[in-house]
């Protein structure tokens, strides 16, 4: 699903119009960047937690030459579902 077809399924809700809709979403996604930004989780019940995990610096080699390089460290996000997102998951199965 793509931001515009999530913009347009929160505009089928009774009463939001359509440029309503996709500023919601994109004020919501903005939101979650932002405090992710900053470096704090974002928990969503029924949904799961997105997390900032640090990765340390490591060596690392180019594939096509064979030299070894410094791979730089950098932050990373993390999903961790929610036991109620993986039942639903699980049930449509």
């Amino acid at each position: 699903m793509t931001k515009s077809e999530l913009a347009d399924a929160v505009c089928k809700l009774p009463g939001i119009p359509k440029k309503d809709g996709a500023d919601l979403v994109d004020c919501v996604i903005g939101l979650i960047k932002d405090t992710l930004a900053s470096g704090e989780n974002v928990k969503i019940a029924g949904f799961g937690k997105l997390e900032v995990k640090p990765k340390h610096s490591r060596k690392g080699r180019n594939p096509q030459t064979g030299e070894d390089i410094t791979i730089l460290a950098r932050s990373v996000v993390t999903f961790k579902p929610s036991g109620l997102l993986k039942a639903g998951i699980n049930a449509a199965s």
